[in-house]
């Protein structure tokens, strides 16, 4: 299935991506930002997934961005959706193959920091997996990686360091963090959410690491950001809207933007 997606996308077009990039919740402006756009619904690539959550609206979208040839998914899966693991990872071993070596990660996320506050960049450093199940499980895709891949530097140092060098450039404030995933789709208590900032957590969030995990594994260095839209409620008592964390979302774009687009023209 995984060469089928792969013939269907290359019969229309001539397009060999170096750059895969996975936009999360609120984060879509950088697909505008694509010249010669190829645009192709998930809906039409065999063994691809529909989206269901909000904003996030399943297209894959190939074409150039500062001269450099991209790969972008407008709307990921999750799993909290009710997708296999493996229909999460899908898109990305696709990507893969189609050719990409660096992988940029985008999401929105609640914090269990109270120095990250709605509307802060935070560059992941390290994560923690507790959505109860690993990508990986199940037969090895040998030609994509080992049976047990290192996630010794899952977030690619180089890559981190080339972004705080950008960020600190332009006076953005970028600062770095530990991304704990969790299924989801129901918010965090407030007990669950101490557990997890007891974990060494900064962020809290429902996607990600799967498809970082997936990546590291086919060998593809991986840099991920999160977008702050909502403190957790270790520091409030308010229920959360959706509207609000679109909302925070929006505050980061143009950093976020400014980030990865110095990344694409200088990788």
């Amino acid at each position: 299935m995984i060469n089928e997606a792969v013939n269907f996308i290359q019969s229309q077009t001539t397009i060999i991506p170096k750059i895969g990039i996975i936009l999360g919740t609120g984060l879509n402006s950088l697909a505008d930002m694509v010249e010669n756009a190829i645009i192709i619904p998930y809906n039409l690539i065999p063994g691809f997934k529909v989206s269901t959550a909000p904003s996030h609206s399943g297209k894959l979208i190939l074409g150039k961005i500062n001269g450099t040839n991209v790969i972008l998914m407008q709307g990921r899966l999750h799993y909290y959706e009710g997708y296999k693991m493996t229909d999460i990872v899908f898109p990305v071993r696709v990507m893969k193959k189609l050719g990409i070596s660096h992988l940029f990660v985008t999401n929105a996320s609640g914090s269990l920091n109270v120095d990250f506050t709605p509307g802060s960049l935070v560059l992941l450093k390290n994560h923690i997996n507790f959505m109860g199940t690993n990508p990986l499980i199940g037969e090895n895709f040998d030609e994509f990686g080992e049976r047990f891949p290192s996630m010794n530097d899952p977030y690619n140092s180089e890559l981190r360091k080339a972004a705080m060098n950008i960020a600190n450039e332009n006076g953005i404030k970028l600062h770095t963090g530990v991304y704990v995933a969790v299924s989801g789709p129901s918010l965090e208590t407030k007990s669950e959410s101490l557990m997890l900032q007891g974990f060494g957590a900064d962020l809290v969030g429902m996607s990600t690491v799967p498809e970082v995990i997936v990546a590291v594994h086919a060998g593809i260095k991986v840099l991920a950001i999160s977008v702050v839209t909502n403190y957790s409620n270790i520091f409030h008592s308010k229920a959360h809207s959706q509207e609000e964390i679109r909302i925070n979302a929006a505050k980061a774009k143009s950093h976020l933007e400014t980030i990865i687009l110095s990344l694409i023209k200088n990788i």
